[in-house]
């Protein structure tokens, strides 16, 4: 619970932060990055149809901002399980929000034992004179099982470009197999309807009731999910030490996670690579040393015109924004990494501003949200 101090204080454009600056890609490529307003481990954002921004901060809160950094709470999220890599998560909203005022957030929650499992809920965002207000919130979707540790929720939304279906990332939870059960939700991607009910033409109808949820399957821990203009599903996921990935994910597919992957065990046993294993889809892209992927847009606006289908990934590890092309004009795959820029932070989350910018989100306590443009565009 906020002071009142502090929830004041919430309400005053930040004009502190630094001013403008440049920064240059690998490759020689200058972008202008503007600090908006800075918060507590930040995790997600999303854009609301007026412009205004919802963005999750970890240890559970939730914020209306507006362009010019001023930070309004919003009451009615739930508790969270806050530590290590969970608390409160992504934050979509419904393709008919205009109409309905409906968001989606993803969290972890607890259970009992200590066990704890992400967890995805809807409600009604109010804006009523009393201030901004998750109402008739409703859980629809619970990793199951809960299991030990605070690592890999993964929890990442996104909607299918024709709005009749939720996608939502199911981490392997640091377990590794439980990504190739079929009676475990863990190392999965999951197909919902908005409602939280599981459609009947999802591809594992014949593999158990869970299963009949997964759209996908052998999946680690995968922080970034985003449909193309052509309608493909991509995603990217975390390797161990080594091995990053990003994944054209197709319906009734198995990734291969824990039994290959490009990277090595945290021990230092080998992993046999994906090539040893055909029955594996293999990833269109990887990279060792790892980026540490998490956000990812698929850039769609007229600002950076020649950016156009590209990926948009931040990097936690790598401290940087990478830009990877997709699909034939990536070459011999189906992705290929075409420049970085280095941020000189760990950037957790990006997203497409209505008028094309490009905004991230730096990680952890202090972490700035920043609105980037082409050098000379601010």
């Amino acid at each position: 619970m906020r002071t009142a101090l502090a929830i004041i204080a919430l309400l005053v454009p930040a004009t502190a932060l630094a001013q403008s600056y440049d920064v240059t890609s690998d490759d020689g490529v200058t972008v202008e990055a503007t600090p908006v307003a800075e918060f507590d481990e930040p995790w997600a954002m999303t854009f609301l149809p007026e412009g205004e921004l919802l963005v999750t901060e970890k240890p559970g809160n939730l914020l209306l901002v507006t362009q010019d950094g001023t930070k309004t709470e919003v009451s009615g999220v739930p508790e969270v399980a806050y530590a290590g890599q969970g608390g409160l998560g992504d934050v979509i909203i419904d393709p008919g929000f205009r109409e309905n005022g409906r968001v989606y957030i993803s969290y972890a929650e607890r259970g009992d034992d200590g066990l704890q499992g992400a967890a995805v809920a809807r409600a009604t965002l109010s804006r009523d004179g009393s201030g901004p207000a998750l109402e008739n919130l409703e859980v629809i979707w619970r990793q199951e099982p809960k299991v030990s540790g605070n690592g890999h929720y993964s929890h990442r939304l996104a909607f299918s470009p024709d709005g009749t279906h939720l996608f939502i990332t199911s981490g392997e939870r640091q377990k590794q197999t439980p990504a190739q059960d079929m009676e475990s939700a863990l190392g999965k991607i999951i197909r919902l309807s908005p409602d939280g009910s599981v459609p009947d033409d999802n591809p594992f109808q014949d593999a158990g009731d869970l299963a009949k949820s997964f759209w996908s399957v052998g999946h680690r821990n995968m922080l970034g999910i985003a449909f193309d203009g052509d309608g493909r599903l991509w995603t990217h996921e975390m390797g161990p030490r080594g091995g990053d990935e990003i994944n054209l994910v197709e319906p009734g597919r198995n990734y291969g996670w824990p039994l290959v992957s490009y990277g090595v065990n945290y021990s230092g046993e080998d992993i046999p690579d994906h090539p040893t294993r055909p029955e594996f889809e293999e990833p269109e892209a990887h990279w060792t040393p790892v980026i540490s992927p998490a956000g990812l847009v698929i850039y769609s606006g007229d600002l950076f015109a020649d950016w156009q289908g590209d990926a948009i990934i931040g990097g936690l590890s790598a401290q940087a924004i990478v830009q990877v092309e997709l699909g034939e004009q990536a070459g011999g795959t189906m992705a290929r990494e075409l420049r970085r820029f280095p941020m000189d932070a760990r950037i957790r989350e990006v997203e497409q501003g209505p008028d094309g910018a490009i905004w991230a989100l730096e990680d952890r306590a202090g972490g700035r949200l920043l609105r980037i443009v082409p050098a000379g565009d601010g």
